[in-house]
């Protein structure tokens, strides 16, 4: 991509795979990362620290005006979840911690939080076009990456890591022929998903969202075994097996 296609993208989200740091769930508070300094990602972007230094004094939780940086669901401008109580940049990155709204959305995206369901976060910004600068000679990849020293941030949103957030781990999965860390991960949620569903706590709405997701992550999972050249132990040490997975699902659904 050249910078004048970034400077010219509308409104730009960039996933990142990083964890939540802490859940207080008495107090309702979430603290974690939406964005971390000095790694490339799949879009080549280096963002530097000081890239998010401008939108915290004029939009930050601090700040004077009204429109404030949100922390939402997906991106979603009619899904804010939680209302930001501190943002600011470390040496990894860009750190926050907010409290969870009282609303059903708000109560719904805490629980997610504790069972894992929420468990990575994206930005919603705009690219500026003089802060951008292009690379070439790269220590992060071969062909040069963008060196992103500001942006216009809007939003930090918790994402579940579900089938369009994982269409460029796909990708690189394929190139490289490592299905290995991808399938751990889908691993992972669907042990989140299925806590979730034993528990039972939510509204019904999120119940059937964690249900659609489960389907989802189950027949992506079905996808890559189907491409990918397992070896007999692969499937052999999996505890439990697909199967049972699925009937345990079923399972919990009719129970529900």
């Amino acid at each position: 991509m050249r910078i004048e296609d970034k400077i010219n993208t509308r409104y730009a989200c960039k996933n990142l795979a990083l964890e939540v740091k802490d859940i207080d769930e008495k107090e309702g508070i979430v603290s974690g990362y939406f964005a971390s300094f000095d790694t490339i990602d799949s879009d080549m972007d280096v963002i530097r620290k000081g890239a998010f230094k401008k939108s915290i004094q004029e939009r930050g939780p601090l700040s004077a005006g009204n429109r404030k940086i949100a922390h939402l669901r997906n991106h979603d401008w009619d899904r804010q979840i939680g209302l930001i109580l501190e943002l600011e940049e470390d040496s990894k990155g860009l750190r926050f911690v907010s409290k969870m709204g009282r609303s059903t959305e708000g109560k719904d995206a805490l629980l997610d939080y504790q069972d894992g369901i929420l468990r990575e976060h994206s930005i919603g910004f705009n690219y500026i076009g003089d802060k951008v600068k292009f690379e070439e000679d790269s220590e992060y990849h071969a062909d040069g990456h963008f060196d992103i020293f500001e942006v216009k941030l809007w939003e930090g949103s918790g994402v579940t890591f579900g089938s369009n957030s994982l269409t460029p781990v796909i990708e690189a999965a394929k190139s490289s022929g490592d299905y290995n860390e991808l399938l751990d991960k889908i691993h992972a949620l669907e042990e989140s998903f299925i806590k979730a569903l034993k528990t039972g706590k939510g509204t019904d709405g999120r119940l059937e969202n964690i249900e659609m997701r489960f389907k989802q992550i189950q027949q992506l999972r079905d996808s890559l075994i189907t491409q990918k050249p397992f070896d007999k132990n692969t499937l052999k040490d999996e505890k439990p097996n697909d199967e049972e997975k699925k009937n345990l699902f079923l399972n919990l659904i009719q129970n529900s």
